[in-house]
């Protein structure tokens, strides 16, 4: 069974049960999606500007705000197969990752892109999931078709879409 630790860091933008429950509902129906056949363990934190240019900094050596940051604590090969972890194995589940979410960037980029926060929240979620689960964007544009592609699909199974 999936164990998903959710928390809210920050008190600029009201975190509701609707956003809680379709963070988590992403996150179970992305290791669906993915075919997923381990029980796992992710942990999302909601934070805001300043929480996440801090992490930012020290993890990645980038002094800047951004909307979302992914630590997967995995490696999987081509076949998606786990061939290296940082962490014991030995538990009942298997710790993919960490998730850190910017509310406040999170609301702008809704307003922004002139969709609901609710489906900005389920499109950074299910980006940074498929992160932990070793897709990548970085300088690979075929990598970026294949996790674009998976992002939309995913949310359009679950009906969240731009509208």
């Amino acid at each position: 069974m999936t164990e998903i630790i959710l928390e809210n860091n920050q008190d600029e933008i009201l975190i509701d049960k609707e956003i809680e429950e379709t963070i988590k509902i992403v996150i179970l129906k992305t290791l669906e999606y993915e075919n997923c056949d381990f029980s796992a363990e992710v942990s999302v934190t909601i934070v805001g500007d300043e929480e996440i240019q801090e992490i930012n900094k020290e993890q990645r050596d980038i002094d800047r705000v951004t909307d979302v940051l992914s630590f997967p604590m995995l490696y999987f090969d081509e076949n998606g197969d786990i061939i290296d972890s940082d962490y014991d194995l030995d538990g009942e589940n298997i710790l993919l990752g960490d998730i850190v979410i910017n509310a406040k960037r999170a609301k702008e980029q809704a307003e922004e892109f002139n969709h609901s926060f609710k489906r900005e929240m389920a499109f950074l979620t299910v980006h940074s999931m498929l992160h932990l689960l070793g897709y990548d964007h970085v300088d690979d544009i075929e990598g970026e078709k294949i996790m674009f592609g998976k992002q939309e699909e995913i949310l359009n199974l679950l009906g969240i879409t731009r509208g």
